[in-house]
């Protein structure tokens, strides 16, 4: 009987895909899914590769938030821990302090945030929504937690204020009441000011929302309250009525104390400011308009547009700051948003780039009845946060530590760089800081708070982000911080443009002409290459020294027309068939005619924009050293590129589009390679296709073409260009065309059968109506043909239709010949096939080391010292292990939008198979090294983030994520080395997540601290004078006012209290283990406490009531005890 051995049955099984049983259909190399071992050869590897990565080694968490806050509404700042908080309209809540103390949090019901309020000092905030509920954040801990919340069920919030070291926060309301909360406990106090109560009675109309709370600086005991129709209520909070009241016919936006408390100012909605002082209510005590015109003696000034905040702070040694923002004269429409700044008579008007959310004045004391000594104003505009330094007579503002400039044009793509080339980020830094702004303030960041370390974490990370308007950015990523290194302008390289050329010679987009597509670049070689929306690639080389040269451009003809064509039966077909009236043309793609059409002559020949001609002078940093532009064929523009990969050490660049594929030599500066998707496959086609000329009333058809690429994700800069992924899985779902079937592998079993597959009319409309785009290319030192017994430099070009082609790329052998001998590029015939758009490549030894491709090291180009010397280039090739054995010796790793698959090479033998989705499609995958592991990362469509072994394709990791609620994730999502990822999660925000179970262990020391213990400065000495007539503020005692005992209970209805996660009510579901036991007993204790206090307080009320009864009844009995029956 023959023996089973079940342990590599198991193995087998888990190494298969659970859930991916259906096959692959006629794949090549195999089909099915799972291991696959049709050769003893590829056992022999498999046992040779013992693979280290399992799931303990994985986990899924966010770890920073980078750029400015995304549609900001609110802002606070800590006088005394200096740290500031910006809330969002999205319920997200960023906290800033030093350079890498920056914390991002979320309401879990994504209510915009209306206010933020520190408790100074105390370490924490309160946050309220938009949902009408208030928030107390724990900021004592590095990632804030909620304590408690408070749920408005009848009134809506409108404003709140937190006295100095009070634990009694006033909340207004829209019906115009002000309520009071214990900050502590977070219940309302009984303690409520009616509107009715606090306008006079003959008043008959209502006074609106309350817009303005805060106590007096002169007596904590009385309280200002600001209503929208310009009433002014001066509350006194112990005899409970109204001091004084004020009346004003404009709306009231905001109000701000002198620190006397004598006086104070309120803007209004027609421009005006407004100064009150207590002893003369009756009207103000100065009114102006600042930006009002002068009008005659007795007439009214002109209205402005509406003061929307102004503040009013006081200096011991010149005039006080008024400060306000709005209130711009109505016939300045065009003006842009402003700030203004009036100290003594000089006043100051500072533009904006965007309008004004909110500003706040920084004062050296925290103390509302002191000097308030301002020396900065922080403004949050829409899209940017500066600060203005008020200490400096020409106001400048301070240079910006955080990256919030990420979005000063939208990002178009990303690229993520983690365990980078050490010396590249002083280097990029060195040069980039020189092309720094000037002029800021040289006094330090005011928002200082907070404490931040390095961690554990120290491999260099960097981050590149192409944008809108051409510019590329490189970011300082190490140890979760961002900071920006170097920038590059890429439309630099290019002629501008002309207000009437612009719709005449780019039709291909009409905005945004030299937006990035994608970025390659290699650190080692330090050459970048971008290619742009406008069809072009561009090479940059890195360089210390400033040049002025000529831009050298090529321009390549790319483009592929498919025609009616009239299908044979098969009967009837002759082996040899006359192509030219049957089967799809592919026109000459280094042709230079021109066509001439029925309205007149089209545009031929000619790229998307014009490169400069002159001598151009190149800084220091990147310097062009080739561009590469599509050309118009036949009054149709070139279509975007959708691929792009370069190899320093070949000296070559290859990019590809849904028309075919193009190779340059970027040493020698020629074109290798320009070739239809179609003629890559011929070597193995009978059905040679001949060059034709188009018909002249061709119709190009570019609705239905089928590519996949950054163009999908581009619904605003492709105007001509639309592409489905319906489309493309309904052609993956439909039969291979011949000319496909005809391209698969050699060891496809019915190879020979496939020459003689009929051409069905299905089929024939696929190939007319769609078209092949390259969408993934690879360079690598590999096996080019089936069973080549010695590798050679390769590239490897995936389309959309799931085809993998290699080309063998012959160079010359000495470096002097490099230099002058043609290369060579001819496609091999050999073909892979996978279903769905291939995605990434990548490539193993038989060991399973992870094979890097290629590179050559970096040399300054304009170096005049090592031009004087005989220099070589200096190859790292990275070959596979050199061995004398028969076999394979290199593992091909290919991922498509639908499965992975694992070739040994040079056999072609297909070993692993793993069908990753079939209900959704793959948008990122990337082989990543992680542990000195190699594992392939994949972030789905659907939101999975998925993790698997290599080279078995083993699932590691499966988290539903993230769900793709925007292109822009799809477009900018990447994973790199060590564990790290980003997506763009806003238009202004990058996101950091991390996929490794030790980060996730370690964040917590990587994270900076936002609470540090500092003690609260004194107050000033206020005098004996001041102390005798400043008033009594200093024996007010809220405790007594507010507290139960005589305010009482708030009706239950009004407000509902809601434990935090960060409270111990939160903590019950999370305790476990004898600390969750000893956590429960004791919340059980504190609950029995608070149960016993609750019975007490009501047998104390029961003894009260029945000590009064008995009072009354004694009282009645005297009354009555000498009178008679009928005296009653």
């Amino acid at each position: 009987m023959k023996k089973f051995n079940f342990r590599k049955v198991l193995d087998g099984l888990t190494a298969s895909s659970p859930g991916s049983g259906s096959s692959s259909g006629s794949n090549s190399g195999g089909a099915g899914s799972g291991p696959l071992h049709p050769g003893g050869t590829a056992g022999v590897l498999r046992e040779e590769i013992q693979e280290t990565l399992t799931s303990e080694y994985f986990q899924i968490c966010k770890t920073v938030r980078h750029g400015f806050p995304y549609q900001p509404t609110a802002l606070a700042f800590d006088p005394v821990q200096k740290i500031l908080a910006i809330g969002t309209r999205t319920g997200a809540i960023r906290i800033l302090g030093r350079p890498g103390v920056d914390c991002y949090c979320q309401h879990e019901s994504g209510a915009a945030v209306l206010q933020l309020q520190f408790l100074v000092n105390e370490g924490a905030l309160v946050s309220a929504s938009s949902d009408d509920t208030l928030h107390l954040w724990n900021l004592r801990q590095k990632r804030p937690a909620i304590l408690h919340s408070l749920k408005f069920n009848r009134e809506r919030i409108t404003y709140c204020h937190l006295p100095f070291q009070s634990k009694w926060l006033y909340v207004g309301t829209e019906r115009g009441n002000t309520h009071i909360v214990n900050i502590e406990s977070f219940i309302l106090s009984g303690y409520v000011i009616m509107w009715n109560k606090a306008i006079e009675l003959s008043t008959k109309t209502h006074p609106g929302p309350v817009v303005h709370l805060s106590d007096s600086p002169r007596d904590e005991g009385k309280l200002l309250i600001g209503y929208e129709n310009g009433t002014v209520v001066f509350w006194d909070l112990k005899s409970k009525r109204a001091e004084l009241r004020v009346y004003y016919d404009e709306a009231i936006h905001s109000i701000d104390w002198h620190h006397e408390g004598k006086q104070f100012m309120c803007s209004h909605s027609d421009g005006s400011l407004t100064l009150w002082n207590l002893k003369s209510p009756t009207r103000p005590f100065q009114t102006t308009i600042p930006h009002g015109k002068s009008q005659r003696e007795g007439r009214k000034s002109e209205s402005c547009k509406p003061i929307l905040k102004v503040e009013y702070k006081t200096c011991r040694n010149s005039e006080p700051f008024i400060i306000f923002s709005g209130g711009l004269s109505y016939d300045k429409a065009c003006r842009r948003p402003s700030l203004t700044i009036m100290h003594g008579k000089a006043i100051t008007v500072l533009e904006m780039d965007h309008p004004i959310v909110e500003f706040l004045t920084l004062c050296e004391t925290p103390y509302p009845n002191e000097y308030q000594e301002p020396y900065a104003v922080v403004v949050l505009l829409e899209k940017d946060l500066i600060v203005v330094d008020l200490t400096q007579s020409n106001f400048p503002i301070f240079e910006n530590p955080y990256p919030m400039d990420i979005h000063e044009s939208p990002v178009t793509c990303t690229a993520y760089f983690a365990d980078c080339p050490p010396d590249l980020i002083l280097v990029l830094y060195s040069i980039g800081v020189k092309h720094k702004k000037q002029g800021y303030s040289n006094k330090e960041w005011p928002i200082s708070g907070g404490a931040w370390n390095l961690g554990a974490q120290t491999y260099p990370e960097i981050i590149i982000t192409g944008h809108a308007d051409g510019s590329v950015k490189f970011w300082d990523a190490s140890a979760i911080t961002l900071q920006m290194l170097y920038k590059l302008k890429t439309s630099k390289v290019f002629e501008k443009q002309k207000v009437g050329e612009s719709r005449q010679s780019c039709e291909i987009v009409e905005e945004d002409p030299f937006a990035i597509q994608m970025i390659y670049w290699c650190p080692e070689s330090r050459i970048f290459c971008v290619s742009g929306v406008s069809a072009y690639v561009i090479i940059y080389k890195f360089s210390r020294h400033e040049i002025t040269t000529e831009i050298v451009s090529l321009e390549v003809r790319l483009q592929y027309d498919v025609e009616d064509i009239i299908t044979p039966e098969p009967e009837t077909s002759p082996p040899f068939p006359d192509i030219s009236s049957q089967l799809p043309s592919s026109r000459s793609l280094s042709g230079s005619t021109n066509t001439v059409a029925s309205e007149g002559v089209t545009k031929d020949s000619i790229p998307c924009l014009n490169v400069k001609t002159r001598p151009v002078r190149m800084p220091p940093g990147y310097q062009a050293e080739l561009v590469i532009q599509l050309l118009w064929v036949d009054g149709e523009p070139p279509q975007q590129i959708t691929s792009l990969a370069l190899s320093s050490a070949y000296g070559i660049v290859a990019f590809g589009n849904c028309n075919g594929l193009a190779v340059v030599d970027f040493i020698q500066k020629t074109v290798l390679l320009s070739m239809g998707t179609i003629d890559l496959y011929r070597s193995s086609d009978l059905y040679q296709r001949q060059p034709r000329s188009p018909r002249k009333n061709k119709q190009f058809i570019t609705d239905n073409f089928c590519m996949r690429g950054l163009s999908n994700f581009y619904p605003d800069l492709t105007k001509r260009i639309r592409t489905s992924y319906q489309s493309l899985t309904e052609l993956n779902d439909s039969p291979i065309p011949p000319e496909l079937e005809r391209c698969k592998s050699p060891t496809s079993e019915n190879r020979e059968n496939s020459y003689n597959r009929s051409r069905s009319s299905s089929i024939s409309s696929i190939d007319k109506d769609s078209k092949e785009a390259i969408t993934a290319l690879y360079f690598m030192e590999s096996f080019a043909r089936k069973n080549d017994s010695t590798i050679s430099p390769c590239l490897f070009v995936g389309t959309s239709l799931g085809m993998v082609l290699i080309i063998p790329l012959n160079l010359p052998l000495s470096d002097e010949q490099r230099f002058s001998e043609p290369v060579m590029v001819l496609p091999s015939g050999t073909f892979l096939s996978l279903k769905g758009a291939v995605l990434t490549f990548s490539c193993m030894d038989r060991t399973g080391g992870l094979m890097q491709p290629p590179y050559e090291v970096w040399r300054d180009p304009n170096n005049i010292d090592e031009n004087e010397k005989t220099w070589k280039r200096k190859l790292v090739m990275n070959s596979p292990s050199s061995s004398q054995e028969i076999g394979d010796h290199q593992y091909t790793i290919i991922c498509s939008e639908k499965q992975a698959k694992v070739f040994s090479l040079p056999s072609q033998t297909c070993l692993y198979v793993h069908n990753i989705t079939e209900t959704s499609f793959i948008l990122q995958a990337n082989v990543v090294v992680m542990c000195n592991s190699a594992c392939l990362a994949c972030f789905c469509a659907n939101g999975h983030i998925m993790i698997m072994s290599l080279p078995s394709l083993r699932p590691i990791l499966d988290v539903n994520y993230l769900p793709l609620t925007d292109m822009r994730i799809a477009r900018t999502f990447c994973f790199t080395n060590e564990g790290q990822a980003l997506y763009l999660v806003s238009p202004t925000e990058i996101q950091r997540l991390t996929y490794s179970q030790e980060m996730c262990d370690n964040l917590q020391d990587m994270l900076g601290d936002l609470f540090t213990p500092i003690e609260t400065p004194e107050a000033q000495n206020r005098g004996f004078l001041k102390g005798l007539f400043g008033g009594s503020g200093q024996t007010f005692d809220r405790e007594e006012l507010f507290g139960e005992a005589t305010a009482g209970k708030a009706s239950r209805s009004l407000a509902q209290h809601i434990p935090g996660p960060g409270s111990i009510e939160g903590m019950k579901g999370a305790a476990g283990g004898v600390m969750g036991e000893l956590t429960r007993a004791r919340i059980a204790l504190d609950e029995r406490g608070q149960r016993l206090g609750e019975l007490e307080e009501k047998t104390a009320g029961m003894m009260t009531s029945a000590e009064a009864f008995s009072k009354h009844a004694h009282e009645l009995m005297l009354k009555y005890k000498d009178k008679k029956w009928y005296q009653f």
